[in-house]
């Protein structure tokens, strides 16, 4: 199959990147290309890497800027991405961007296990290696299934639906996602299954879980602003709240100056911005991408530059 991204927000995430064109720029998430190509437009002798842990993507980079010598394609996980650009022989960069979140291609191959839409093997792994989603469901206890769907799916029905799990496969085990959709139709009240499909916090949970999505997103934005050098930025497309609360706070954190109490006299603490806030406010898709990629609502930019 071939690999096709819609990549969302891309004129208003490249652009702030305030790119340079001798300047040396990351993708974390190459995906299908999209972006890196538009950073690739705006360079003339710069360099960009771009990175991504599926071997679908880099097949597909690989192939869309063969004989760009400026295009360096590296295969890894973003959170990795310093020790990766170290091994390329680079110890700082101008701009980092970075688009969370499971990819058009994931989503529409459906022999990938991403969509509760399709019947394929219950897989979800990004990087195509590791645990899959069969494994974590059904080798899990309750009190950890509902754990991964209250706090990564934020469902509401996540004890009943796990509990609904661990009966299921004391007859069998889990093995595609047509399965588990079922089950989880089954232990929701009616009402649920008219608003949406029910399994859609189930399956964005288990995915999240499967990939470690948050615990690498921290790390990731750490070893982005270390790779930045003065006046580069780093700009982060996330995709539900759990995801956006993680960036703000990090960017926030980060901007964030002396830390005294107001009534002492000087500071002592001694902390200084180490950012400045480029977007006070997430930067939201249009109403043209919006009806072309309805897959954008909830996307959100937020963009910010090493002092």
């Amino acid at each position: 199959m071939e690999f096709r991204h819609v990549s969302v927000l891309l004129n208003e995430a490249v652009d702030g990147l305030n790119i340079r064109p001798e300047g040396t720029y990351v993708d974390g998430t190459a995906g299908g290309g999209g972006h890196s190509a538009e950073i690739l437009s705006r360079l003339t002798t710069g360099r960009l890497y771009s990175i991504d842990q599926d071997p679908d993507a880099i097949a597909a980079v690989t192939e869309r800027f063969r004989g760009d010598t400026r295009a360096h394609i590296v295969q890894g996980n973003f959170s990795d991405m310093r020790e990766l650009l170290r091994a390329e022989g680079v110890e700082a960069a101008d701009g980092v961007l970075l688009d969370i979140g499971v990819s058009s291609h994931q989503l529409d191959d459906g022999a990938r296990g991403f969509s509760y839409h399709e019947d394929a093997p219950l897989d979800m792994r990004m990087s195509q290696s590791g645990m899959t989603a069969a494994e974590l469901v059904n080798t899990a206890d309750v009190g950890e299934l509902s754990r991964i769907l209250s706090l990564y799916g934020e469902e509401k029905y996540a004890y009943s639906i796990a509990k609904g799990i661990a009966r299921s496969r004391e007859n069998q085990p889990i093995r595609t996602t047509l399965e588990l959709a079922e089950i989880v139709k089954e232990n929701v009240p009616q009402k649920v299954r008219r608003d949406g499909h029910p399994a859609r916090k189930t399956f964005q949970a288990l995915r999240i879980a499967v990939n470690r999505e948050l615990d690498v997103l921290e790390s990731g934005l750490q070893g982005a602003f270390e790779l930045l050098q003065p006046g580069g930025r780093l700009c982060v497309i996330t995709f539900h709240s759990l995801e956006d609360r993680i960036v703000k706070q990090f960017m926030r954190d980060k901007a964030q100056g002396c830390t005294c109490p107001k009534d002492f006299p000087v500071c002592v603490c001694g902390k200084k911005p180490q950012v400045r806030l480029i977007t006070r406010k997430p930067i939201l898709p249009s109403e043209e991408e919006l009806a072309a990629n309805p897959r954008a609502r909830s996307a959100k930019l937020r963009v910010c530059e090493k002092l």
